[in-house]
Parts: structure tokens; C-alpha cells; sequence
């Protein structure tokens, strides 16, 4: 395969991830990286260098919209950075001594989980609950305008300790994996503190950004980010995670659900043949 061809196919792999992360609220990492490693047998850490960077620039693009709408709380996510930036350099700490078989591995039990969670769906109801001491603190309560309802939402974290808990595996996850571990951190914030899930996706958003950069200084500093394959990666991620965001409106969800948890399955299956197989 020529140079320049190389480049287009990694750029249109990575267009696709990014649409179809941006339509289900994952991120294209978490389908880049299987993407590379089985269709273009790019090795394994240098594709998860690729998506790190990759997570960086869709963050960064989308979340100044969410800041904007105040759907994303930044005194939260702030907080939970604590234990997202601490686990995510963990991770790539951890990602540098593992055998690349077992990161396959990982990854396929990840995509596996993300199915899973898919196809149970997310939690719409907001229990009401007294505020905690550590959240009343550092005034982690907000609310936002809610254009569906055409109303002010006000809500309140709970446990938010186990939060931060959560966040901590979350982000050790991502900098194993390369990915913006959203189909982690969505969950925690949905189920564990009991946010709005409006909230829980703009600040999930917002923070895998900073968790991913936390952990790309290992990996650039170990010679695993390479630009050829990281720049076309993040302009086609970022490309299609925009053209994503204009289609949703006009695209079932419940079709791109289904499908793309086959999508997870199989691709997943993949990763823990390969993994064993080594």
C-alpha cells in the first residue's frame, strides 16, 4: 500500500468512527483503534497513540458548545478529573509494560461491556436525594434549559466520592486503550450520582479530552504517537464526529443502536480471538 493511499484509508476508517461515535455518545476511539489494528494491521500502540490524539481534538471541538448550553458542569468535572487524569496516567504507565496480546484482550472485554450497556439503554429518572457534604462544598449542584422540556432542569450530584472512584478506573481504562472511556464515565455520573443524562454526556464530553492529554505525554515520550497516522486520525474523527452531530436529528437512533451494537459484538470477538491467539 502506497504512502498516500495509506493515508485516505486511515482517514476514511477514522471518518466513520467518528460519525458513528458522535451519533451514540461513545467518541471514535472506541472504534479506531480496532479499526487500524484488524483491517490496516497497524500495531496496537500506535494505534491507541492515534486515538488518544484523536480524543483531544473531538473533545475539544464539542465542548465548547456544551460550556455554552451549561449542560456541561465544569465544577464536576473538575472534581472528577482528580481521579480521571490520575487513573489515565496509571494506565499508560501500565500500557508500557503489558503484553500487547493482553490489550487486545481488554479491549475486546471493554467493547463487550459498552454492547452490553447499549443494549440495556440508560436511565431517564432523576431521583431526588439530599445534597452531600463534599457536594454542597464545592457547590457541584447547577441546572440548565432544557429545550426538549422547554424548562430550567436543576439537579444535584449524589455519592459523589464514588464517583470519583469510578473516574479513577475509567481513565485507567482510557490510557490503556487510547479511548475517551465515555461508555464508563456516562454510566458512572447516570447511575452512581444519579445526573440528568444530558449532563452526564456534555460533561463526559468535556472531560475525556484532559484525560486522554494526561496520558499522551507517555505515550509521545515512548515514540508511540506517530504523526502519519495520528493527523489523518484526528482530522477524519473530528470530521465526522461534526457530520455525525447534523445527521442525528434525521437518523433513527434506535436503528444506529441496534446496528452498531453488532458492530460492538463482532468487532469484539475479533479482538479476544486475536488477544488469545496472540
Amino acid at each position: 500500500m502506497t504512502p498516500i493511499l495509506f493515508f485516505l484509508s486511515v482517514a476514511a476508517i477514522s471518518l466513520g468512527a467518528g460519525f458513528l461515535g458522535s451519533l451514540l455518545g461513545l467518541g471514535g476511539g472506541i472504534i479506531v483503534v480496532p479499526a487500524l489494528t484488524l483491517l490496516l494491521h497497524i500495531d496496537i500502540r500506535l494505534a491507541i497513540g492515534a486515538s488518544i490524539i484523536s480524543v483531544i481534538a473531538t473533545s475539544s471541538g464539542a465542548a465548547a458548545a456544551y460550556v455554552r448550553d451549561h449542560l456541561a458542569n465544569l465544577r464536576l468535572a473538575m472534581f472528577l478529573e482528580l481521579g480521571t487524569t490520575t487513573g489515565a496516567i496509571t494506565g499508560a504507565w501500565i500500557a508500557g509494560l503489558i503484553h500487547p496480546r493482553w490489550l487486545f484482550i481488554l479491549f475486546g472485554l471493554i467493547l463487550g461491556y459498552s454492547a452490553v450497556a447499549m443494549l440495556r439503554g440508560r436511565a431517564v429518572h432523576h431521583t431526588e436525594r439530599a445534597l452531600s457534604p463534599l457536594a454542597r462544598r464545592l457547590r457541584l449542584h447547577s441546572s440548565y434549559f432544557d429545550d426538549a422540556q422547554e424548562s430550567e432542569v436543576a439537579y444535584q450530584p449524589v455519592r459523589p466520592g464514588l464517583g470519583l472512584s469510578l473516574m479513577y478506573v475509567a481513565g485507567i481504562v482510557s490510557g490503556l486503550l487510547g479511548i475517551g472511556s465515555g461508555a464508563l464515565k456516562v454510566p458512572a455520573m447516570d447511575l452512581a450520582m444519579e445526573l440528568p443524562i444530558k449532563v452526564s454526556t456534555a460533561t463526559s464530553n468535556f472531560m475525556i479530552g484532559v484525560t486522554a492529554a494526561a496520558s499522551a505525554g507517555l505515550y509521545f515520550m515512548r515514540g508511540q504517537i506517530d504523526p502519519f497516522i495520528a493527523a489523518p486520525v484526528a482530522a477524519g474523527v473530528l470530521a465526522g464526529a461534526f457530520i455525525g452531530s447534523k445527521a442525528l436529528g434525521q437518523i433513527s437512533s434506535k436503528s444506529v443502536r441496534l446496528t452498531f451494537i453488532v458492530v460492538l459484538v463482532l468487532v469484539s470477538l475479533q479482538m479476544l480471538f486475536k488477544g488469545v491467539r496472540g
